[in-house]
């Protein structure tokens, strides 16, 4: 019986040793198949690749002929439309602080007058007779007072365009209403031989018999030239 029991033991001491050497050899074969698995490989992100910039074209010669034909067209109709403009009227008469070569010894010529200034665009013009010193005004009446909306200055070569830094409108009573001033944001227009200097305002609630500029010489060097003056409204 004594051996019996002790077979017995010994049995149950093997299958111990034997089921902890399965236990622990587990977490091995565990770590081997984890290990057999690949590694994560990085990625690189791509390179950003610039789109190339357009290559400017030079116009051909024909083209630069085109958009200055189309500019020439331009205005013209611009030109045409303030022309004949039903709401417009050019001026009965006209005076001037002074006048081209009036200090002469021969006096001013009569192709620098003041009185150029009236009726339509047709090439006479008045000149001024300082090139940067102090201010010049020019007066220009009208035979249909209207209650006024817009002035159009045109400048013979666009000479004092860039000068003008007043305009004053006159009532019917004789009062002087001053309705734009500042400094010019136009330059002389290339397209044409005039540059028409055109601005609005509301509509007067008076009527309007005069319209009065004045330019100050300095802001623009050199002798101003002004072939008409239209006065808008109704």
């Amino acid at each position: 019986m004594k051996n019996v029991s002790r077979a017995s033991h010994l049995l149950i001491v093997l299958s111990c040793l034997m089921a902890f050497g399965c236990n622990k050899k587990a977490p091995e074969a565990s770590a081997e198949v984890a290990s057999s698995e690949p590694a994560p490989v990085a990625t690189t992100p791509a390179p950003v690749v610039n789109k190339a910039e357009p290559i400017a074209v030079e116009p051909t010669a024909e083209q630069r002929e085109q958009e200055k034909k189309k500019a020439l067209m331009d205005y013209a109709k611009m030109e045409d439309q303030y022309l004949n403009d039903t709401k417009a009227q050019w001026g009965s008469s006209a005076k001037a602080s002074s006048t081209f070569g009036d200090e002469g010894s021969s006096g001013a010529s009569p192709y620098n007058m003041a009185t150029n200034v009236k009726g339509g665009v047709d090439g006479k013009s008045w000149t001024n007779g300082r090139q940067d010193i102090g201010f010049d005004w020019l007066e220009v009446n009208y035979d249909k007072p209207v209650s006024a909306s817009e002035v159009r200055i045109v400048f013979d070569d666009g000479k004092g365009v860039e000068s003008i830094n007043k305009i004053e409108l006159q009532s019917v009573e004789g009062k002087w209403n001053t309705v734009w001033d500042g400094i010019s944001d136009q330059k002389g227009d290339k397209r044409g031989n005039r540059t028409w200097f055109v601005r609005s305002f509301e509509k007067t609630t008076y009527k309007v018999k005069a319209v009065k500029i004045t330019i100050a010489n300095n802001l623009e060097r050199g002798y101003k030239t002004i072939d008409a003056v239209q006065l808008v409204g109704e």
